[in-house]
């Protein structure tokens, strides 16, 4: 998340699997850009805006989550 000290990574898997920081769960792309993430600690629906290497996850009470994408190096 960009602005932050403490930077947690969230990987998301082609096969609906999230991870966030060691935090394993799974998500589902809804209709009107809408994504649903559920882990063990909590079920969350954000609407969601990609850009480039920007992604946007608004919660639906308006609390915004903003991550940039963070590629590996080709050795």
């Amino acid at each position: 998340m960009s602005g932050s000290e403490n930077q947690t990574v969230w990987e998301f898997l082609s096969n609906g699997s999230v991870l966030v920081g060691e935090v394993h769960g799974r998500y589902k792309f809804g209709d009107q850009d809408r994504i649903k993430i559920e882990t063990p600690f909590a079920t969350t629906v954000y609407l969601m805006k990609v850009s480039s290497d920007q992604l946007v996850l608004q919660e639906l009470s308006g609390s915004k989550l903003e991550f940039t994408r963070v590629r590996e190096r080709q050795l």
